[in-house]
Formats: C-alpha cells, sequence, structure tokens
C-alpha cells in the first residue's frame, strides 16, 4: 500500500502563492508518475499537473505558467509551486500517485481557497 499526505494548503489573495507538498510513504516502488488533480464544488475532477519518473511534466493549460511541479525522488515527495493564483484556483488539490501498470493512490485532499 501506499499512503500520500499533503500539506500546503489554505487561503490565498488573488495574485498570490501557495505551496503545496506530497509525501509518498509504503510500497514505494514501479511509480510512473506523480501529480495534482484538483475538484472544485460542482465539477469534476481534473489534472492540474504531473510528473513522470523521467521527469516529463504535464499542465492544464489552465495554469500553465502559473504552476510549476517538482519532485524530490530522495524523499518521495512531490511539490506544487501556485503562483499568480485566480479565484478560480479554488478547490480541493489531491496528490496522486500512479504506478506503471497504471493503478492509482490518492491522497486526502487539501483545501485551496483564492479570495478576490
Amino acid at each position: 500500500q501506499v499512503q500520500l499526505v499533503e500539506s500546503g494548503g489554505g487561503l490565498a489573495q488573488s495574485g498570490g502563492s501557495l505551496r503545496l507538498s506530497c509525501a509518498a510513504s509504503g510500497s514505494i516502488y514501479s511509480i510512473y508518475s506523480m501529480g495534482w488533480y484538483r475538484q472544485a464544488p460542482g465539477k469534476q475532477r481534473e489534472l492540474v499537473a504531473a510528473i513522470t519518473s523521467g521527469d516529463n511534466t504535464n499542465y492544464a493549460d489552465s495554469v500553465k505558467g502559473r504552476f510549476i511541479i517538482s519532485r524530490d525522488n530522495a524523499q518521495n515527495t512531490v511539490y506544487l509551486q501556485m503562483n499568480s493564483l485566480k479565484p478560480e484556483d479554488t478547490a480541493v488539490y489531491y496528490c496522486n500517485l500512479r504506478r506503471y501498470n497504471n493503478y492509482p493512490y490518492w491522497g486526502q485532499g487539501t483545501q485551496v481557497t483564492v479570495s478576490s
């Protein structure tokens, strides 16, 4: 099993910044990617950003140029630096770990609220 523990959510003003962290523990092997998804009220969960074991990154169009995903392999931790935040970034952010067999693991979620 894999445990994902998120931290760093909270309240920010429009134009501000927040940094999310997700630490993975447990059966850490055969990891294809780690990333972040978000879900706003009444909307489907969507990919925000992901980074593969080969350090390839993928971003949602809505966050390109504002968010940066990175990882510390030694600490099994993935980060999401969120800059120039907008009210529409308000959502619960979920950490995701995906194995090469595509099996996903999810964190418990952390709330990000951006005020205008």
